[in-house]
């Protein structure tokens, strides 16, 4: 299964919290919060083949550009599935990550969900019938390696193309 991260500045370890402006880029291989994941990556047989990413503001300002040159990155490399986030209690960040997902699964043929706590509660109330967005806690409270776990069993779900609905009632919003 070849997957592709979805990033903010801070988690691509392009930019601190303040670099709302960090415009498009790429690391390939595995960075961020993709590192902690490699555990259940390998229970599911996926490689990270790129973490694609961009400050929250650049996006908010350059959507359309941001958007159609991520779903031609998600294209090029041929991924199943994009895993936008995990994006925290950050709320600039889930905005863009819900936006970029939906545009992923209508332009592309990967599949792609978001992560996000629930003090994004306008983020997932405006998505949450749109895309598959799995419960995770806010930065530094417990739960992260459960929510990072539950991210990969859901990416391998959905490539598998299997029942969904019994994983998402449990762990998604």
């Amino acid at each position: 299964m070849k997957i592709v991260m979805i990033y903010d500045q801070i988690q691509a370890g392009a930019g601190i919290k303040d670099d709302h402006m960090i415009p498009l880029g790429l690391n390939k291989g595995v960075v961020g919060p993709a590192i902690m994941m490699e555990p259940y990556f390998k229970r599911v047989n996926a490689n990270v083949l790129a973490c694609l990413y961009s400050g929250d503001g650049y996006y908010k300002e350059n959507k359309e550009e941001v958007s159609r040159k991520l779903c031609a990155m998600v294209t090029k490399l041929q991924a199943d599935i994009v895993i936008c986030g995990p994006c925290f209690d950050n709320k600039g960040y889930a905005k863009m990550a819900a936006e970029v997902a939906v545009d992923i699964n209508s332009k592309t043929d990967a599949r792609a969900f978001a992560a996000m706590a629930e003090e994004c509660e306008e983020v997932i109330a405006t998505y949450k019938d749109k895309i598959r967005i799995v419960k995770m806690p806010k930065k530094g409270a417990p739960g992260l390696n459960h929510a990072l776990e539950s991210m990969c069993e859901l990416a391998y779900a959905m490539a598998k193309r299997e029942d969904e609905d019994a994983f998402a009632k449990e762990y998604c919003y």
